[in-house]
């Protein structure tokens, strides 16, 4: 049986790991931040506690057969609404699945400190604050090649095909996804939308500010503006 000394310190220390992780869901105003992941993490690793030294009175009775992992393992499953609550549909965006998942990890680390896996907790810990922090930036960069960018223009009937824009993107031409030329309100005028993929707004722009030089472009307005 633990002592009460070893008992508070590992539901101490829980509760400070958890807040690592909850800190960094905190500064970016999600549902689920600090207190949230701080409770989740001190629960488990009560829970674990209760499950491993709880019943150890009634261990040694006659016909008394116990399994001390059958409570902490509810808390896998049983965490799942928690986390679906943190979850959100945004129109077609889903938001809200990685605090789900942090929270579920958060939990996990609970059950290591409750059942005195200490480094296997605060190693877990580390990572997580690794992969919550470290690879989101790599994450937005990848997503901000991947979106597609539109460029709006306004020509001269007749004077913009899809020849001429590819001298103008040059070796950026095969980011091209889509061209469209419709008429427009003026009947000397049409209204083109090209559509980019994989292409910074840096490089857009680059193409757009071409475009303005040629005589035959009245107006030019990218997805950016």
């Amino acid at each position: 049986m633990l002592s009460n000394v070893e008992m508070v310190a590992r539901l101490v220390l829980a509760g400070a790991l958890g807040s690592v992780i909850g800190f960094e869901r905190e500064r970016l105003l999600w549902a689920a931040g600090l207190r949230t992941h701080m409770l989740v993490c001190v629960g488990a690793c009560l829970i674990m506690i209760v499950s491993a030294f709880g019943f150890a009175d009634v261990m040694g009775a006659d016909k008394v057969v116990l399994d001390p992992s059958r409570v902490a393992a509810q808390v896998v499953s049983g965490i799942g609404f928690l986390g679906a609550g943190t979850i959100l549909l945004r129109g077609e965006v889903v938001k809200g699945l990685t605090t789900a998942a942090s929270l579920w990890a958060v939990a996990a680390i609970g059950l290591a400190i409750g059942g005195g896996l200490y480094v296997a907790g605060i190693a877990t810990t580390v990572i997580v604050i690794g992969i919550l922090a470290g690879v989101k930036p790599i994450e937005d960069k990848w997503r901000g090649r991947m979106q597609t960018r539109e460029l709006r223009l306004t020509v001269r009937s007749g004077t913009m095909s899809i020849d001429t824009l590819h001298v103008v993107a040059g070796a950026r031409a095969s980011r091209v996804r889509q061209f469209v030329v419709r008429p427009g309100t003026d009947p000397d005028h049409e209204e083109v939308t090209v559509s980019f993929v994989r292409l910074s707004q840096t490089s857009v722009d680059a193409i757009a500010e071409k475009l303005r030089k040629n005589e035959n472009v009245i107006s030019v307005a990218s997805s950016g503006d």
